[in-house]
């Protein structure tokens, strides 16, 4: 069964070209080790809530552009294995590939598909 990985980001707008170099090795890395797809979206109708919304879970300053990003594995072992590898990986230790963002401040989170539906 598929496992996803979610994550919600704030990246300041004007590091969006930086974020998207960022994100394209990151992702090839993530299929290389496993990865069936990796979607990065860029906020584009984020709205304010009145009691929680996207902007307050990852503290977004006005300057800053909300993502909603997954990774789409086959399954969960998969997933584990892949992870371990990316976290060994040279390519991303943060000393040679700076994050274009506050990582203290990404949410993310492993998940279990309960319901898909195909058009």
């Amino acid at each position: 069964m598929a496992y996803i990985d979610g994550f919600v980001l704030a990246v300041p707008t004007a590091n969006k070209d930086a974020f998207l170099t960022h994100a394209r090795m990151g992702d090839a890395i993530c299929i290389e080790h496993g990865a069936l797809r990796v979607v990065e979206c860029w906020g584009d109708d984020v709205p304010h809530g009145k009691q929680t919304d996207f902007h307050r879970a990852v503290e977004a300053k006005e300057d800053e552009t909300v993502l909603f990003s997954w990774i789409e594995w086959p399954d969960k072992a998969t997933r584990d294995a892949g992870m371990q590898k990316m976290m060994e990986d040279p390519r991303m230790n943060p000393e040679n590939n700076p994050m274009p963002f506050d990582g203290k401040r990404m949410i993310y989170g492993g998940f279990v598909p309960v319901v898909e539906l195909k058009g």
